[in-house]
């Protein structure tokens, strides 16, 4: 699997009319029998599976560290932020990069699916639902309606709350030490 770059205008100092560009644009992937979408403008890049480096006392779903051109970066498995079983990873399996509040996270999915654009019409509030096995419906801001299917548009905010993103920063900070 190549790597794929989808560089935002901070990374290349582009004007804003990209950024406008990337309204309603949304990278889509696979975790568990669903599919879901984040907004492309948190998207840095796409990187194949690679070595992590466990970090202990934290969260099951933050699988540890990679260095990535120099960088080191947290990584969470979304299959068990989601509170599904974990899987084998796969030749498929990727780790799409994000910035969360100036931070870099890895965001481990089973496939990519696709780069969808979805109208703010065409986005619905998430339904009221039971909490018993919608553990991933709390991180979900709306369903974005893509011709004949849906995906899940995840909210990075409630995704990694503060706490974890203050746990994968410290954790960054003490591999750095």
């Amino acid at each position: 699997m190549s790597e794929t770059n989808l560089s935002t205008e901070t990374d290349l100092g582009l004007s804003l009319d990209v950024h406008d560009d990337q309204k309603g644009k949304y990278m889509t992937f696979k975790c568990g029998h669903e599919f879901f979408g984040l907004k492309i403008q948190y998207v840095n890049e796409i990187i194949q599976i690679q070595t992590i480096t466990p970090v202990p006392e934290t969260e099951d779903y933050i699988k540890g560290l990679i260095n990535l051109r120099g960088k080191i970066i947290p990584v969470v498995d979304m299959r068990l932020r989601f509170g599904l079983e974990a899987v084998e990873y796969t030749d498929r399996t990727c780790i799409i990069v994000v910035n969360y509040n100036s931070t870099m996270v890895g965001l481990i999915v089973e496939s990519i699916a696709e780069v969808a654009e979805i109208t703010d019409d065409d986005i619905l509030p998430p339904p009221t639902m039971s909490r018993t096995g919608q553990a991933n419906r709390k991180y979900v801001y709306g369903i974005g309606k893509v011709g004949e299917s849906v995906k899940l548009l995840l909210d990075p905010d409630k995704l990694l709350n503060d706490d974890d993103a203050s746990a994968a920063e410290q954790d960054k900070i003490n591999e750095e030490e």
